[in-house]
């Protein structure tokens, strides 16, 4: 197997040194398994490179296998985990898992066989991993990782380093804070260029073919990653992309799921399904009124693009101002938060706290006398009170 050998040399050798992005301090590397999940194109290739540089350099302690290269086809996983482990491997990285045939039985045979052995597997389907989860969960831990934030992206253009916020932070300290970031940065011009070509690590290969690329990710979740998982036929992906254009062309869209249904000819419950289909796969997000019942728990009140990039990506450019405001701000909030439609205003957080989204002329008569009650404006630099720049949620 010294072919393999040579392919994990080369591929240390080959990565360029970059943002070493936080997710890597925050993630448990030493759990015995570890599944790393995340849309396609969002750096999980990257970042697991990067740990195993960064500590095990050479060490033949490490053994990084992608399992998409032409290579590994001729290997057994269970084999390869075999090897490794009987020449004093440690750890075990395995890159695209999904791309193997029975992956999950392996993963369960590795773990129960070499419990000294540290396992760590990524995958761009999400639907794939999502549905062995269940078959893995007493063994492996998912994490999952997103594409950049916006304080990322702040990091990565002007090579500075940002302290990271808290919810709390920015409600209670939010002019400090802007006072901070605007000397280093023209930061509504930054902003503006994150909702274009920010969030998928993609953008550091260059601007210029950035939409083509992310068109191209999505057309082999639409084409290929749900159908696999699904068995859905050619005819039914067809419809898949033309809900996606409607939802792109709308968002935020407030989904009448009966006609929605009749215009695309399908039953409510595949509907409901297909939302579920593209909601997993990190193509659109969606957001519910606060639950009052479990029937009420399947109803998407509001469906948005996952980001605002791809927007930009299915349309040329963004669906409306309105949504991309909002879009960014549940987007850059559902990673640590619960996030909900307000009955009052846009969202509320946590059931807690409520927030109006929108440009400068946004005035709080939506949300007056409502406790705990925020504006999140998008064309302000710095604020005052209850008004809030919306950037700064980028923070989080």
């Amino acid at each position: 197997m010294n072919e393999i050998l040579d392919l994990h040399q080369i591929q240390l050798s080959s990565l360029k040194t970059m943002y070493s992005r936080e997710a890597i301090k925050t993630i448990n590397w030493n759990q015995r398994g570890l599944m790393i999940q995340g849309a396609r194109g969002v750096g999980k290739t990257t970042m697991m490179l990067q740990y195993i540089k960064e500590n095990f350099g050479f060490d033949s302690k490490a053994l990084y296998v992608p399992m998409d290269h032409i290579i590994v086809q001729n290997y057994s996983l269970y084999e390869l985990a075999k090897f490794h482990y009987n020449r004093g491997g440690t750890h075990f990285f395995v890159d695209e898992i999904h791309k193997y045939q029975d992956w999950s039985i392996h993963l369960k045979s590795i773990y129960d066989t070499y419990p000294q052995l540290k396992c760590t597997v990524s995958g761009s389907s999400m639907l794939q991993l999502n549905k062995a989860q269940a078959d893995l969960s007493r063994r492996y831990t998912t994490y999952k990782l997103n594409g950049f934030s916006f304080k990322e992206y702040l990091e990565i253009e002007h090579k500075i380093e940002l302290d990271t916020y808290t919810l709390d932070d920015i409600l209670s300290h939010h002019v400090e804070i802007a006072y901070g970031l605007s000397s280093k940065t023209n930061i509504l011009a930054d902003y503006n260029r994150y909702l274009q070509f920010g969030y998928y690590p993609l953008y550091l290969e260059g601007e210029d073919y950035y939409f083509e690329k992310l068109q191209s990710i999505l057309n082999v979740v639409l084409e290929v990653d749900i159908p696999i998982v699904t068995g859905m036929s050619i005819q039914n992906t067809q419809k898949l992309k033309k809900l996606l254009a409607i939802i792109a062309r709308s968002a935020p869209m407030e989904p009448n799921i009966s006609k929605l249904a009749e215009l695309l000819e399908l039953n409510r419950t595949t509907l409901y399904q297909y939302i579920t289909y593209l909601e997993q796969a990190c193509i659109i997000q969606t957001v519910m009124k606060p639950s009052v019942s479990f029937a009420a728990l399947k109803k998407a009140d509001k469906i948005y693009l996952h980001n605002t990039n791809i927007a930009f990506a299915l349309t040329g450019r963004a669906t409306n101002i309105g949504s991309s405001r909002e879009t960014f701000f549940a987007s850059q909030l559902k990673q640590k938060h619960q996030v909900n439609i307000s009955p009052s205003g846009d969202f509320l957080i946590d059931e807690q706290y409520t927030f109006e989204v929108g440009g400068s002329g946004k005035s709080f008569k939506q949300i007056a006398g409502v406790e705990n009650s925020y504006l999140a404006v998008d064309d302000l630099v710095i604020g005052s009170t209850n008004r809030i720049p919306l950037y700064l949620f980028g923070l989080l």
